[in-house]
């Protein structure tokens, strides 16, 4: 690609002195020299009018593309309206009945505005239903970056993910190994009434594209039902991205609690907690605090119904599967035509790259932990040079704008990383 030019340089330095590192999410920290202009469908272009083919989405959201024209349509005349009214409105009542009326196995819901603060929402109702004080969760599942879940694990250990973060606040939570059912049936057994609740992605997407292994999440389910514990699924990348119903749909099994945001607004910052009714009793009272200045505004409510407008005849989930599965074989082939030990696993709408000489398939995070990472990055740093924007973990999202002839661009791009990646082996 072209050399920086003035005005990146100029907005660079501009962001770096009023921005903590240029950036304001640690997660754009990789590559804060990337300053963007403007998006549309597939693509962005950054501030010099370099154009980028965009398998990032924002880090997901962005699932019907950038800027959907009806979808832009419906949001710009709904702020007419006003944004928050400190009441319950119409378009929060119709977006939650239109969820519900999709999550077929849920009763209740509120909205929030992001998926992290439902997570604490969540874990507070799974305390006070069961009396209980213990959460279990996953290596490699995200579940947002406050004191009482934010982890980093270190041989098999998981300890504070973050400087400043308070190490005592992850005592109530136990972490183990995902996707391992004797691991999961020895912990339940020696501490299931201690319990309150267990919380997974259902499908592991924020580290690799991991399915859950036959029968896993059917084991999870009986035995947290036979406990009183209650299962909550965080689908705030799985939901309404791997199937309208989300991974609870797609793989048949049902929690009690789920976590939903990025792919339900179409871009819009909204999330929604949706479960059985009982567990939101003390939630209705008020007695168990759930609160938000801006939960379900105008905006936002907007964004949900016209993101389900666009998803409920599942039409783009064909496309999305046609356009993602054409991506995923045609990665695949220019890597073996080049010899180039790049593995591709995962959906059409949400699949993972890595460089792998040993496993064809990984079905847990110590395998993805055992992975040369840095060799990746510096190859995805190679793919964002020649202008195909991706994320540096292996993540690859494809969206409802996505094309054939995006496809076929984005090889083309690429063909030349991949043949001197190959020559460097």
């Amino acid at each position: 690609m072209t050399e920086t030019t003035t005005i990146q340089e100029e907005l660079q330095a501009r962001a770096l002195r009023a921005l903590a590192g240029g950036v304001s999410s640690n997660t754009r920290l990789l590559n804060p020299h990337l300053i963007v202009d403007r998006a549309e469908g597939a693509r962005l272009w950054d501030v010099d009018g370099t154009e980028y083919i965009d398998y990032l989405l924002g880090q997901g959201p962005n699932f019907l593309g950038y800027a959907p024209p009806r979808v832009v349509e419906k949001l710009a005349a709904a702020q007419k309206d006003g944004i928050i009214y400190a009441a319950t409105h119409r378009r929060e009542i119709e977006a939650a009945e239109r969820v519900l009326s999709i999550l077929s196995w849920a009763e209740t819901m509120r909205f929030g505005s992001s998926s992290s603060e439902m997570v604490q929402a969540a874990m507070r109702i799974a305390r006070q239903a069961t009396g209980r004080r213990y959460i279990v969760r996953f290596h490699g599942h995200y579940h947002g970056w406050f004191d009482n879940i934010q982890i980093q694990s270190v041989d098999g250990v998981a300890g504070p993910g973050s400087l400043g973060q308070v190490p005592d606040a992850l005592d109530p939570t136990i972490t183990i190994s995902w996707n391992d059912p004797a691991a999961f049936q020895k912990l339940i057994q020696e501490r299931g009434d201690e319990i309150a609740g267990v919380i997974m992605e259902p499908m592991m997407l924020n580290a690799g594209a991991i399915e859950p292994r036959p029968g896993y999440l059917e084991t999870v389910r009986e035995l947290t039902a036979k406990h009183g514990i209650v299962l909550i699924f965080d689908e705030t990348i799985s939901g309404f991205r791997v199937g309208l119903g989300g991974a609870a749909e797609r793989f048949g099994v049902f929690p009690d609690l789920a976590v939903y945001g990025k792919a339900m607004a179409a871009g819009w910052p909204c999330a929604a907690l949706v479960g059985k009714r009982d567990l939101f009793t003390e939630v209705a009272t008020g007695r168990l605090t759930h609160a938000g200045t801006f939960n379900g505004n105008v905006v936002a409510t907007t964004a949900v119904l016209a993101s389900l407008d666009e998803l409920e005849d599942r039409s783009a989930y064909s496309r999305i599967e046609q356009v993602g599965s054409e991506l995923m074989r045609g990665l695949g082939e220019l890597a073996s035509q080049h010899g180039l030990p790049l593995k591709i696993q995962g959906l059409p709408m949400a699949f993972h790259l890595r460089f792998d000489e040993e496993n064809d398939v990984v079905t847990s995070y110590d395998q993805i932990l055992a992975l040369d990472a840095s060799r990746y990055s510096a190859f995805a740093r190679r793919l964002i040079e020649s202008g195909v924007w991706v994320a540096y973990r292996g993540i690859w999202y494809v969206s409802a704008a996505h094309t054939s002839f995006d496809v076929d661009e984005t090889l083309q791009r690429i063909e030349p990383v991949v043949a001197a990646a190959a020559q460097n082996l």
